[in-house]
């Protein structure tokens, strides 16, 4: 375990690397509508530019994973950064909706590389409990982004009209984030520790980890749970903006809301999952989720508080975002030690694959209301709850609490 001061900075730096997913998805959400309109497409069409992004999000992550196994982490990361830089710029470059969603596609394939070797360089430094820990304080970073960027996106299109700075934006996060890396993250995994890989090896571990019930169990609630932000980020744009009016630059003021309900659950539970274990914190987090999604539901089906009556649910159920995430990660990757990258990569792949397809459900059944969005999210709310209380073990025993 690395002391408090060497252990803070690699979690700082490693927040920032968790950054891409939510800096790239979250500052081009304003401009959904301004795509359907520049490029002549549809709302549905658009949102592929998210779902393609998510796809590869997971698909690089099955990648990188046992990859870094047998070569390391810190080189394998460099290189998927340096492909989301170059693939940034490609989105600028693009000339219609296809090309757009194909360079999208690239962008996420190399920003993978930074969430899916986060999390294993958290395995390799630290044991469950304080990796549970150390996954939150790391989490409010991506979420500091996740606050920040929907205002940025939004201000850019306001002042300067144009949806491609955006992607220039983006570009110089990932060259900053390379010369970060370059300059200060250590290697944590070692050449002693590293695996021998084939094919046949890694498809066998893969295997291994998706039959472990347990651990399949607190990857599909922490998947669900993660997909629940994809269908709000999919679905809220276009409710905020054309159903109740909310001007483009405003679209922030209201996503902060959540985002600030997320860090606030993250810091809740970096300071109370040494103290009550992994899944008593899973236990109150998806308990919560359940009733902002379910509350989500009956509000968008009846309709009676406007657009509060969407915003205050979203919040309830966003809160326990990362409390649930975190502490999911750490119970899947407890059973894995010898294979944390390929395991991380696995767990990275149904978190986003998920994601991507609610997304893309959202899009499909978008009907210009709100139902769509908040049925799915209940259904995924739901889900999430089940697989943690029927696949995970006895939810309120957790042994590994006294360490």
């Amino acid at each position: 375990m690395p002391s408090s001061a060497t252990g803070a900075a690699v979690i700082i730096i490693l927040g920032i690397l968790t950054a891409f997913g939510p800096i790239s998805m979250d500052m081009y959400l304003p401009s959904f509508p301004e795509l359907v309109h520049y490029f002549k497409t549809t709302p549905s069409k658009a949102q592929l530019t998210l779902s393609a992004f998510t796809i590869a999000f997971g698909i690089g992550q099955l990648i990188y994973g046992p990859i870094s196994d047998r070569m390391g982490r810190r080189y394998v990361l460099l290189a998927g950064i340096a492909i989301y830089a170059v693939a940034s710029v490609l989105c600028v470059l693009t000339n219609s909706i296809d090309e757009l969603i194909i360079a999208r596609f690239f962008q996420a394939l190399g920003g993978a590389a930074g969430i899916v070797l986060s999390r294993a360089i958290i395995r390799d430094l630290f044991d469950k409990l304080e990796g549970a820990r150390a996954l939150s304080l790391m989490l409010l970073v991506p979420s500091l982004a996740a606050l920040i960027s929907p205002f940025v996106g939004g201000y850019i299109l306001k002042f300067f009209g144009d949806w491609r700075l955006i992607f220039w934006v983006l570009t110089c996060f990932g060259v900053i984030a390379f010369i970060l890396g370059v300059l200060k993250l250590p290697e944590t995994h070692p050449s002693e520790k590293r695996t021998s890989s084939s094919f046949s090896k890694i498809l066998n571990d893969y295997i291994s980890v998706v039959c472990h019930r347990r651990a399949a169990g607190y990857m599909i609630c922490g998947g669900l749970s993660f997909a629940t932000m994809f269908a709000q980020l999919s679905g809220t744009p276009f409710i905020y903006i054309e159903i109740f009016g909310v001007a483009p630059e405003n679209f922030g003021l209201l996503f902060s809301l959540s985002v600030f309900a997320i860090m606030g659950g993250s810091y809740l539970n970096s300071r109370l999952v040494i103290r009550f274990g992994v899944r008593r914190m899973l236990a109150v987090g998806t308990t919560i989720a359940l009733i902002g999604g379910i509350g989500l539901a009956i509000s968008a089906n009846y309709g009676a508080f406007g657009l509060f009556g969407i915003v205050i649910p979203v919040i309830i159920f966003m809160t326990p975002h990362n409390m649930v995430n975190a502490n999911a990660t750490a119970g899947a990757l407890e059973y894995f030690p010898h294979i944390a990258g390929t395991a991380s990569a696995m767990l990275g792949f149904i978190r986003f694959g998920t994601g991507a397809l609610v997304g893309a459900l959202v899009g499909y059944f978008h009907d210009g209301t709100a139902l769509p969005m908040a049925y799915i999210i209940a259904c995924c709310v739901i889900g999430s709850a089940a697989a943690f209380w029927f696949l995970t073990g006895d939810p309120l025993n957790d042994s590994s609490k006294s360490g």
